[in-house]
């Protein structure tokens, strides 16, 4: 032992085009990092400017702004100044030669020692980076680039190196990955590494999906079990100005193939840094076990080093009696439940404070749907609650001023419950459907959360309506019970749907006046995944809202998040809305007849994920769904009924996916989500029949040995 360095990086909450608090939050990592000991620390990236900015990117003004704030920090890291004496990895997009790029800067000392453009794009998914920014295609290859005039006059430089190339301290070298790189079959830290890097750093704006987490961890613990050295990831924390998307930190240390330090995956800070103490000796004798290592490194081909007169390690034997070395400690994951109950309820926190807005109001219809939107709203309180205790001041200030509070005001939020009543508004809005058993569990439901609930009955809107209609067409339009067509039927179900959506928008927009506050409420949308991918919802009913919470979430995880929260939230009456049969109850009960929600759509909320996944992760058109779930279901049920189930979800899927061109934004937990915003393009108009290829089922379907009654004898 004799060479101990302190590493720093972060979780930034950055917001987009947010400058001035975007280098406010860059200001206090650097700070922080440098009070536990750190001379390295690295930032998430394009923090400058904040990731999401989408086509802000091409505008000079976001350049321009984000070299201002770039000016700023070349202050802050001079000599004498509190960020000197630490190497500063920070991001944002550089113009070189009319090409902007996605930079990371490179900062000591108040001078610019590298701009390391990003060689390879996330472009799939969420992702349009090659929309915006030019990979950077010259390999292990540096250029000059000419900096702004308000850079030179403070840094004195007129070029600085550009390109790919690695940093040189006096004890050690430093490589530079960006987000996606690590991602890529070749990654760039394979050859630096081979190279002699022995640090590793990772900028990144990765977004939370439920069970993806390992992925990532993974793929660092590979790259340093494969090659050693430290990795340093840093990634966004919060939703950014993408609402869709929740950036989920859990900036980690990771070195020789094992996690030595951890943050957070979900949390309400806006800054938090994750330090540890390696030694670089553990680095170089870990290397020098690995045969195929020497070798390898031996013919690998050289980068441009860019030479700091600077020294991560401090060199003081005194040192080696105080610094504590980090230990090897397991990886913590979250279940996918507690993953539904700290990442939406996190980011509903940072679009209600960044909104500016006095709360949210839901639409509960005593569902599991509506209920699982409540519950993650009141997971929200609970994390408010929890930051509040732990002196978060930042989360004290937003808690103030959105419970409506003057701003000398000490008040405090200490009970979930209490904090829900200030900010949270629910309504059952019955109907003559409607039974008393959901009436009654949208009621306790509020109760149990503390939530502002109103209950009314909207008949006299419905009847009003149906007898404008009747009036100007002389047609009165009946439900299917009371010998109605299917037109009729699904016409006036339509009009209770939609009517909520109007209710909710006009309590939304008064019940804070009501109760003598100021501004208005967001209101959440309560579609899951699976109902949006089916098109079970009515266009412009409760579905349209201003955000939602569970619009990326399965009808299955969200029973398994219910029932966590059940127990972990001590919420008896969650049980309730578990045994509950799904039901729109938009049509009359009879003795004969209940509306139930699996009934109307003729297939499960299981068959709808399994269609789900296949269409989108496995990228399966009608026919090859069909040969797939031949293998899968066969011995469950014919080849004739596989045809017909996976006919019909082709249907409705085609004949309704205009609904998806309107929906809500809805944090995306979900790989097979179905939003038409960025992550699933689709047509809107199909040819919803698809002759051709049901024909091609057909076929198969006929001439496919039934193995289900078989198997089943």
């Amino acid at each position: 032992m004799g060479h101990l360095v302190v590493v720093a990086t972060c979780s930034l909450n950055q917001w987009a085009l947010d400058f001035e608090g975007n280098l406010e939050r860059i200001k206090s990592s650097i700070v922080i990092a440098k009070e536990r000991g750190a001379r390295l620390r690295v930032g998430p990236e394009l923090e400058i400017c904040g990731y999401g900015c989408a086509d802000h990117f091409l505008e000079g003004d976001t350049i321009l702004h984000s070299f201002e704030v770039l000016k700023e920090l070349l202050l802050f890291t001079r000599p004498g100044e509190p960020g000197d004496e630490i190497i500063i990895d920070t991001g944002m997009p550089v113009n070189h030669k009319n090409v902007i790029y996605n930079c990371r800067i490179i900062v000591f000392n108040g001078k610019i020692l590298l701009i390391r453009p990003k060689m390879w794009m996330a472009n799939s998914g969420n992702y349009r980076e090659l929309r915006w920014f030019t990979p950077w295609g010259k390999h292990r290859q540096v250029e000059d680039t000419f900096l702004p005039r308000m850079i030179k006059e403070v840094t004195g430089q007129t070029t600085v190196p550009f390109g790919d190339a690695l940093i040189s301290t006096y004890d050690t070298c430093i490589g530079i990955e960006l987000c996606e790189e690590l991602f890529t079959p070749a990654s760039p830290h394979i050859l630096m590494g081979l190279d002699g890097a022995e640090i590793f750093t990772n900028s990144s704006g990765s977004h939370h999906e439920l069970r993806k987490l390992d992925t990532r961890i993974n793929l660092m613990l590979e790259a340093t079990t494969k090659l050693g050295g430290v990795y340093l990831y840093s990634n966004q924390q919060g939703c950014d100005g993408d609402a869709r998307l929740y950036y989920d930190g859990c900036a980690l240390v990771a070195m020789n193939g094992a996690v030595l330090a951890q943050g957070s995956q979900f949390s309400l800070q806006d800054v938090e840094v994750v330090t540890s103490t390696i030694d670089l000796e553990d680095i170089r004798s870990y290397r020098n076990g690995m045969n195929s290592w020497r070798q390898q490194a031996d013919k690998a081909e050289s980068y441009k080093r860019i030479e700091v007169p600077f020294a991560l390690s401090t060199g003081k034997s005194e040192d080696l009696l105080v610094m504590e070395l980090g230990m090897k400690q397991e990886v913590r994951y979250h279940r996918p439940e507690e993953e539904i109950a700290l990442g939406p309820a996190c980011w509903l926190w940072d679009y209600l404070r960044r909104s500016r807005t006095a709360g949210y109001f839901v639409p509960l219809s005593g569902g599991i749907d509506s209920c699982a939107t409540a519950v993650i709203t009141y997971s929200m309180c609970r994390q408010v609650v929890k930051a509040v205790s732990q002196k978060n001041k930042q989360v004290i200030v937003d808690a103030r001023r959105i419970a409506g509070e003057p701003e000398d005001s000490n008040y405090e939020p200490t009970d979930p419950k209490e904090f829900c009543g200030r900010i949270f508004h629910t309504c059952y809005m019955g109907t003559e459907n409607s039974s008393n058993d959901t009436r009654k569990r949208a009621k306790d439901l509020a109760a149990a959360i503390g939530a502002y609930h109103v209950d009314l009955n909207m008949d006299t809107i419905v009847t009003s309506i149906r007898n404008l209609f009747a009036y100007v067409t002389g047609q009165k339009p009946r439900f299917k019970v009371h010998g109605g067509t299917e037109a009729e039927n699904l016409a006036l179900q339509n009009i209770q749907a939609r009517l909520r959506m109007l209710l909710a928008y006009l309590f939304a927009q008064l019940l804070p006046w009501v109760r003598g506050k100021v501004g208005g409420l967001l209101v959440l949308g309560s579609a899951n995944v699976d109902e949006s991918l089916r098109g079970y919802l009515t266009k412009y009913d409760c579905s349209s809202a201003d955000i939602n919470p569970i619009g990326a979430i399965s009808k299955t995880d969200l029973k398994r998040f219910i029932a966590f929260a059940r127990d972990d939230f001590d919420l008896p009456v969650l049980d309730e809305f578990l045994n509950a049969v799904p039901t729109a109850e938009l049509e009359p009960i009879t003795e004969q007849y209940v509306q139930a929600d699996e009934a109307d759509m003729g297939m499960t909320y299981d068959e709808l994920s399994m269609f789900g996944r296949l269409r989108k992760q496995e990228k399966c058109g009608p026919y090859s769904m069909y040969t797939k779930l031949l293998a899968q279901w066969g011995a469950k049920y014919s080849p004739l009924e596989i045809a017909r189930k996976v006919k019909l979800f082709f249907f409705e899927y085609a004949r309704n996916r205009h609904k998806m061109t309107t929906i809500t934004p809805a944090y995306h937990a979900e790989s097979y989500s179905p939003d038409d915003n960025r992550f699933d393009l689709r047509p809107f108009l199909y040819p919803a029949r698809f002759p051709w290829q049901f024909k091609a089922i057909d076929k198969k379907a006929a001439s496919t040995p039934d193995r289900s009654t078989k198997e089943s004898n």
